[in-house]
């Protein structure tokens, strides 16, 4: 196998999935001329077997070979084993004809071979039940595909082969995206089966999937116009009805069949191993103790969710009773009943802001294998969503801490063999159905028995009543016991009567206390006390801050204090169970226990301004922070000249991927600290912050989060009468706005921040608001106001010294002119906006320029060109997590591939609009790229479902009363789709 001394041979590797081509490890080989690479292919794909004479003859040249035809074989097999070098002997001669082999036992590698391996295993994972597996090895088999199989090699057996080849690439395509669809990807199958059923209108399979996956796309309307279209093609073409599964697919839909949107089952009942079974149950304590009537009598009843009813079972009790231990445990015992997964969430019901339901079923249903894109919009579909999901599994839902059965009743799965367990402070007597438990405190027992397994029996033996003592003034709660026993088993100098002397001074009540917050205060109050000073300010002050949890550098900024003393600190309030880890680096209170710290800040910070400083120092380090994310991302902005001075540094970044990683892993605290900040010295702040991260508006994810944030803050300034800050906030909303598509209620916004800006000497606002009023003008074809509004925006931005800002105003400028018919002038100032961009190194503005740009090529009939530069901001937009503009540019390659002559690409890229544009862009950009794919597919050949399209978007448009509704009218008139 060696080349030389030294040196190991590398494999002989061959294509035949694409051009015919060969290399030598990585040193690509001469394959010949065309008639060559004939022969090298039929050698090829016999798999070393021999090949006569005559029979590469007919390969090559079929009935009419030339005179000299096995002179010229000869030669083209001199030709191959000279370009083979020192692997010559691959090409075997023997019997009159040839073969190729391995060499010195190194096999042969061929894309074929290795395709038709991936497949093999696909089709033996898929048998297991390993539906994802199945689909990784066929997207592997499917990549080796380059383009035409044999591309430009001639003769008869190329052309069979050809054909052979590319039929099996289409049937793995239609198994793989059967996979897709059992996976929850319906939106991204519509798009690429749009294009296969253009490119093989006959192919009933590809219909068929196609029909299926819009159906779980929420558009039952083109399901049928699917159907409808391939009855009327099969009769013209063929003279044929559709087959008989496409026919009893289409009565399933028109009945809407449940079952549809459920994932297939087996014989036995049971659903296939297709999906995503989730594994989300937190952590058993190793130390559990007790409660085992609680025990039996809850898993008894999950164990009935085995039968034919759904099990509902509700814990209600007092905070630190134990409600979440003790449903975690029973849970954990229950999981041989629900093979599917387990499900668990936080639902946060104690705190201010209660887990939303729309929220978490969007998390479940990603838990459960769908698709983000698969995930519709709204309470109600979600939830029909979940349900359909679970449908034929056995689910076990943990509902943690529960507001009320308003906030439950839609995360219940409503099938039999699925359970629901759920904990509350409250007793829901009001949840149908629901199997009731009230968790009461331990018993004395019990509580001894947990006391004696965290501090250890050899400490305890000889102090038995003292324990009794402690566990008894501890109230018996569950929680309290723990801390307390932390307390103690960390102190190893202390005895257990010790402990009991310091609870005996002021908290003998606590047996009298029965139940209520009272009993959950004085159980936090015992660990409070226990703790050191540093720890007890640390605990005071981290409890002011609003947000899901903390990051360890924001903590420090609260706590004003190094990274590493602040890890110190949190780490050792972890143990003591007053703070939990959520993951490293990041820090969370129970909803509970943050209520308790804010109360003891609030009665022991002194001075009380250290309160606010605390928060203050939060805000200013995200803001810095932000600052720093923003400069890297809109390089020459001025907006950061013009923000409120800072006390408290931030974060740096080494580049934009880190930056924004940061803001979109960081937008529920830094939004939340945002919100809480209605003070008059930080109101302003916390506006400079909201308009520094306006990039979550953009992306989607947390659009309406972000402007509750803004509406939040809007109403304190308006109580302050706070000019400056109200102005800036209406800045904020009026982009949150347009983007949204509410363009009048956006405008509002934008004249309230150009008139207060006014008043109160903001540069920045009475600046950015024209700017604003100018594109939203533009979209309502007020075109005269619209250059009069950005014309004042260029001439203040210039003024300022805002190049970045200056180049958007001259982008949006361009569009004005664009639409006004002056298209050279379009295109001069989309030009100079985006040569301002690239001086900058503003990467992110650039694809806004290249997108200005792009529509003025399309409208001056320069194409090539158009599609170029929205390629390029489109892969820009994916790289920022900008789904607006990800699909607002899919949109615009749509409307340049149908421009072009492409119906086919334009229906893919129109398709990928809507998916990107979801519950993001609003109803006119949905309603546009509407019309642009209704266009599309009626060039295709799938009328029906255009017209579906089209009167979905004429109902949108005539609802926003938009003139767009008359154009929309006239494609739905039978003289234009005829």
């Amino acid at each position: 196998m060696d080349d030389g001394p030294g040196q190991v041979r590398e494999r002989l590797r061959f294509t035949v999935l694409g051009p015919v081509r060969a290399w030598r490890g990585e040193t690509p080989l001469a394959a010949g001329s065309p008639q060559q690479r004939a022969l090298l292919a039929a050698l090829l794909l016999r798999g070393g077997r021999t090949a006569t004479a005559p029979e590469l003859v007919d390969a090559l040249w079929g009935d009419e070979p030339p005179h000299a035809a096995l002179a010229a074989l000869r030669t083209y097999a001199s030709r191959i084993r000279k370009a083979l070098g020192t692997d010559a002997e691959a090409l075997v001669s023997e019997s009159g004809g040839y073969a190729l082999r391995s060499v010195d036992s190194l096999p042969l590698d061929l894309d074929h071979d290795t395709a038709e391996q991936y497949a093999a295993e696909a089709e033996k994972a898929k048998a297991a039940g390993d539906r994802s597996r199945a689909r990784e090895l066929l997207d592997a088999a499917l990549d080796l595909w380059d383009g035409e199989p044999l591309a430009s090699v001639p003769g008869p057996y190329a052309e069979n082969q050809r054909t052979r080849l590319q039929e099996w690439r289409l049937s793995l395509t239609e198994v793989r995206l059967d996979l897709d669809l059992e996976a929850g990807c319906h939106a991204e199958a519509v798009s690429e089966l749009t294009a296969l059923t253009a490119a093989h209108p006959l192919r009933e399979r590809l219909r068929e999937l196609l029909m299926l996956a819009l159906y779980r796309s929420a558009r039952q309307a083109e399901a049928l116009a699917v159907y409808a279209d391939t009855r009327r093609l099969l009769a013209d073409e063929l003279g044929v009805d559709p087959c008989a599964s496409l026919s009893e697919l289409h009565q399933r839909i028109l009945r809407a069949d449940a079952e549809l949107a459920a994932p297939p089952v087996t014989d036995s009942g049971s659903p296939e191993a297709t999906f995503v079974r989730p594994r989300q149950l937190p952590a058993t304590v190793a130390d559990f103790t007790g409660r085992a009537a609680f025990v039996t009598e809850l898993s008894d009843q999950l164990a009935t969710a085995e039968g034919s009813v759904m099990a509902v079972s509700a814990v209600a009790g007092i905070g630190g009773v134990g409600k979440t231990t003790l449903a975690v445990h029973v849970a954990h015992a229950a999981r041989e009943h629900f093979p599917d997964g387990q499900l668990y969430v936080d639902l946060q019901g104690a705190g201010h802001n209660p887990a939303e339901p729309e929220a978490v079923l969007g998390a479940f249903l990603r838990a459960l294998g769908a698709a983000d894109s698969a995930i519709p919009d709204g309470l109600e579909e979600r939830a029909a969503l979940y349900r359909s999901t679970l449908a034929g599994r056995r689910v076990l839902a943990l509902l943690d801490n529960a507001r009320d059965a308003a906030q439950i009743r839609p995360l219940l799965p409503g099938t039999a063999g699925c359970a629901a367990l759920i904990t509350s402070r409250s007793r829901m007597i009001d949840l149908a159905s629901a199997h009731l438990v009230d968790l009461d405190v331990m018993s004395p027992e019990e509580a001894l028995t947990l006391f004696i397994r965290i501090v250890g029996e050899e400490r305890v033996t000889s102090e038995r009543q003292a324990a009794m003592a402690v566990v008894g003034a501890c109230g018996f709660l569950p929680l309290a016991i723990r801390i307390a026993a932390s307390r103690l088993a960390a102190r190893r100098t202390w005895t257990v009567s010790t402990l009991a002397s310091k609870l005996a001074d002021e908290r003998r009540r606590l047996d009298e206390l029965r139940a209520g917050d009272l009993a959950v205060k004085a159980t936090f109050e015992l660990g409070y006390k226990q703790l050191e000073p540093a720890q007890a300010r640390a605990f005071r002050l981290l409890g002011l801050a609003d947000g899901p949890d903390i990051s360890l550098t924001a903590a420090a900024a609260v706590l004003n204090l190094p990274p590493d003393d602040t890890e110190e600190l949190l780490e050792s309030l972890v143990d003591t169970s007053l703070l939990e880890s959520a993951a490293p680096g990041r820090y969370r209170y129970h909803d509970l226990v943050r209520l308790y710290a804010r109360a003891c800040a609030e009665r022991d910070e002194h001075p009380p301004s250290d309160r606010h400083a605390a928060l203050s120092r939060l805000l200013d380090f995200y803001l810095v922070t932000a600052s720093r994310m923003y400069a890297l991302e809109r390089p020459g902005d001025r907006l950061i000249a013009h923000m409120e001075p800072t006390d408290y540094p931030g974060l740096d970044f080494q580049d934009r991927a880190s930056a924004l990683e940061w803001l979109f892993s960081e937008a529920g605290c830094v939004l939340a600290c945002a919100r809480q900040s209605t003070s008059p010295s930080t109101l302003r702040r916390a506006a400079d912050l909201l308009l520094l991260t306006k990039d979550l508006a953009e992306s989607g994810a947390d659009a309406l989060q972000y402007e509750q944030a803004n509406t939040a803050l809007l109403t304190a300034a308006r109580e302050l009468g706070d000019e400056h800050a109200q102005a800036r906030i209406h800045t904020a909303l009026a982009y949150v706005r347009t983007l949204s598509g509410r363009l009048e209620d956006a405008d509002e916004n934008a004249k309230s921040a150009m008139l207060l800006g006014l008043a109160a000497g903001d540069a920045f606002s009475s600046s950015y608001a024209p700017n604003d009023r100018g594109i939203i003008a533009n979209a309502q074809r007020r075109h005269e106001d619209a250059e009069a509004y950005l014309l004042q925006a260029l001439a203040a931005f210039r003024d300022d010294g805002n190049r970045q800002s200056e180049a958007s105003a001259l982008c949006n400028l361009s569009r004005v002119h664009l639409d006004t018919g002056r298209v050279d002038h379009a295109i001069g100032l989309a030009e100079e906006g985006i040569a301002i961009y690239r001086e900058l190194g503003a990467k992110r503005r650039l694809a806004n320029g290249m997108y200005a740009l792009a529509l003025a090529y399309t409208q001056a009939g320069r194409l090539p060109e158009a599609a170029e530069q929205l390629m390029a901001a489109l892969g820009i937009f994916r790289d920022s997590r900008q789904r607006f503009w990800e699909g607002m540019t899919n949109y615009r390659l749509a409307e340049v591939d149908l421009a072009a002559g492409r119906p086919t690409a334009a229906a893919n890229h129109a398709e990928q609009a809507l998916t990107a544009l979801r519950g993001i862009g609003g109803e006119p950009w949905r309603a546009s790229a509407l019309t642009t794919l209704g266009r599309a597919l009626h060039e295709i050949g799938h009328g029906g479902r255009a017209r579906v399209c089209w009167q979905e978007a004429l109902t949108i448009f005539e609802r926003l009363g938009s003139a767009e509704s008359a154009a929309v009218r006239n494609l739905l008139t039978p003289a234009t789709v005829a």
